[in-house]
């Protein structure tokens, strides 16, 4: 999996409800033939990332068909989510 393009948003909470911040993350991703999160159509992910005391995770997350907006129903493998919740620490650092 090779994240290709990001688009980061603040989700304002105006219930306060929420302790910390929220992020959406949309990620561009290819993935390699031999995957089985492979479509011919490509995929992106959905973040939903969360940021409190400094410290960042992985809320939830979507795979998501492109062109289709298919909803796929795949775990991404622990070293794949590693690489995201790196990718979107800095991504909101910057």
């Amino acid at each position: 999996m090779e994240i290709t393009n990001a688009v980061l948003e603040e989700i304002i909470d105006p219930t306060g409800i929420l302790q910390g911040e929220r992020y959406e993350v949309i990620l561009q991703v290819n993935i390699d033939e031999d995957d089985d999160l492979y479509t011919e159509n490509g995929i992106y992910i959905k973040v939903i990332y969360a940021v409190q005391d400094g410290k960042g995770k992985i809320a939830q997350y979507y795979l998501i068909e492109n062109k289709t907006e298919k909803h796929l129903d795949f775990a991404l493998e622990e070293e794949e989510e590693k690489i995201i919740d790196e990718y979107c620490q800095k991504l909101i650092q910057e």
